[in-house]
């Protein structure tokens, strides 16, 4: 099996992050694949640090005509089995060949960037529904989640930060912009007595949140940690993973707080709603309910079984659903399924 993949991106976001995650996996499993990418300096370094063949290209605007041109040469030459691209500027830019052509779907996009595409993947059920209700034909529609490759790490020291040993700590993990509703976790705090909210992440919203967290007279609860690279020891420090997105396509952060035994309370955005348990897996409240939220971090702070049940539901759901092996698994499943081998 020889698969070609093409990623456009110029970020180091969510999608482009999991595209390597993936990619890796799929080196590491020993599958045959050339990957053509945007040229970002932390990704190509991931990719040749993994041994993968790859190769930058522009991936421009629309009046950028080179790109789709070397994506048929380059194709022509690697003979991919499988073509699978990510986002809506790779998959625009599809070369036509005698191959099924993938394309992977993080969230709601305008399908009309996938035409080119026989096959499309999304990430959760419901990404998928929202695909067919475009009139994409439901047989050429599949779901594969993503999955996390979790490596654990002692707890950091909370004096480092600040934070007393003894007193509730809430993690939230995310990029400082106004879909993730960080500000709603801050006005939640209000109503969460003694606990300390870590925020880790960088955005444009740094200023203003900082703003409201002084306004609403948190600045001694609250810690902005700005850009990490040791989730795993944010999460093993943490007592709960607060998610209080407005909108997520899926949420990696659920994952990463399932297989840290970190209990989860989220917001009822696309992602969290299709993989969290009401009770089971995590606690969820609507989109911007400050009330709600807060009352499900102190429910779940305060009930010691619930706690536990939280925990060892959310480490049992990521061992079946959602370890690398088993994304491997599902990836080469559908391949193997749209070539007809």
């Amino acid at each position: 099996m020889k698969l070609m993949q093409a990623i456009g991106g110029a970020g180091h976001g969510g999608a482009e992050n999991f595209f390597v995650h993936l990619t890796q996996a799929f080196q590491r499993s020993g599958l045959d694949q050339h990957v053509v990418t945007r040229s970002h300096p932390v990704r190509d370094a991931a990719l040749k640090e993994a041994g993968v063949s790859f190769e930058n290209l522009k991936f421009g605007g629309a009046l950028d005509l080179v790109t789709p041109y070397r994506l048929k040469q380059i194709s022509k030459r690697y003979k991919p089995d499988v073509y699978l691209s990510w986002m809506s500027r790779a998959a625009s830019m599809t070369p036509s060949g005698p191959f099924p052509k993938l394309a992977r779907l993080g969230g709601y996009y305008n399908l009309k960037y996938f035409q080119r595409c026989d096959h499309l993947v999304g990430v959760t059920p419901d990404l998928c529904d929202y695909i067919v209700r475009q009139g994409w034909p439901a047989a050429q529609v599949h779901h594969i989640p993503n999955f996390l490759t979790y490596h654990p790490k002692p707890a950091l020291n909370r004096a480092d930060f600040d934070t007393p040993n003894d007193a509730p700590l809430l993690l939230l993990l995310g990029r400082l912009h106004p879909v993730k509703g960080i500000d709603t976790a801050i006005k939640a705090l209000k109503n969460v007595p003694d606990a300390y909210l870590w925020i880790a992440g960088e955005g444009p919203l740094k200023a203003e949140l900082e703003a409201l967290t002084a306004e609403l007279k948190l600045t001694d609860r609250v810690r902005f940690l700005g850009w990490r690279t040791d989730k795993e020891a944010l999460l093993a420090t943490a007592d709960i993973t607060v998610f209080p997105s407005r909108q997520e396509g899926f949420g990696n952060v659920i994952l990463e707080s399932w297989a840290s035994n970190t209990p989860m309370v989220a917001t009822r955005a696309e992602g969290p709603v299709s993989l969290i348990e009401q009770g089971k897996t995590g606690l969820l409240s609507d989109i911007d309910d400050v009330d709600a939220l807060s009352a499900n971090l102190y429910l779940i702070l305060n009930d010691k079984s619930l706690y536990a049940e939280i925990q060892v539901n959310g480490q049992n759901e990521f061992k079946s659903r959602y370890t690398e092996n088993r994304a491997v698994q599902n990836w080469r499943e559908l391949f193997n399924l749209v070539t007809g081998q």
